[in-house]
């Protein structure tokens, strides 16, 4: 794929896809604003939720630079047999089920040393833990969505990849944390 390395042919390709993030951010503030009272009540997931948007978003990042690596390096197979592509999301999904518990047993010690948690551990962890591995497969859906998406609209998948898993992954992360919360609390 030629790349025009412009300022104009940079603009043309990701302004659309930076006003479109900005909407949907906006979107996952409105919804973080809804369940501002549930976040006073139980303070640990109050603090859960900046650390599982960012670490999901971190997990879609690292699968969506690996497979733009592999996209320039003409590797890339959207086949589901092909065994890197299915390597790189099984060891996406291992890093959420590793990662993950210690951020819930982290927002809840944090919470516990100022006073204010009002959850038992199990509980946080086990909120952390199935948001988490629910994110990273969703992580993983919205990484191959857009690296496809990008070859086939002939976009850099390196300027458009990343932007778009981090940002849907704030908005997923902020609606499967709360989801979580309602099945499991």
């Amino acid at each position: 794929m030629p790349t025009e390395w412009t300022v104009r042919a940079i603009t043309r390709a990701m302004l659309p896809v930076l006003l479109v993030l900005t909407l949907v951010e906006v979107g996952s503030g409105m919804v973080l604003g809804a369940f501002e009272t549930t976040l006073y009540t139980y303070p640990s997931l109050l603090v859960l939720v900046p650390v599982t948007i960012g670490t999901a978003g971190n997990l879609g990042s690292v699968l969506a630079s690996r497979l733009s690596t592999s996209f320039h390096l003409g590797t890339l197979s959207f086949d589901p047999d092909d065994e890197t592509l299915v390597g790189n999301a099984v060891a996406t999904v291992a890093l959420a089920v590793s990662v993950f518990p210690v951020v819930g047993g982290g927002a809840w010690l944090l919470t516990s040393l100022s006073g204010s948690a009002r959850l038992p551990l199990l509980s946080v962890v086990a909120v952390a833990l199935t948001s988490g591995v629910a994110l990273a497969v969703l992580a993983i859906v919205v990484t191959l969505v857009a690296t496809y998406g990008a070859y086939r609209l002939e976009l850099d998948p390196d300027d458009v990849v990343i932007p778009v898993v981090t940002n849907v992954c704030d908005v997923l992360g902020v609606l499967v944390l709360f989801g979580v919360v309602r099945l499991l609390l």
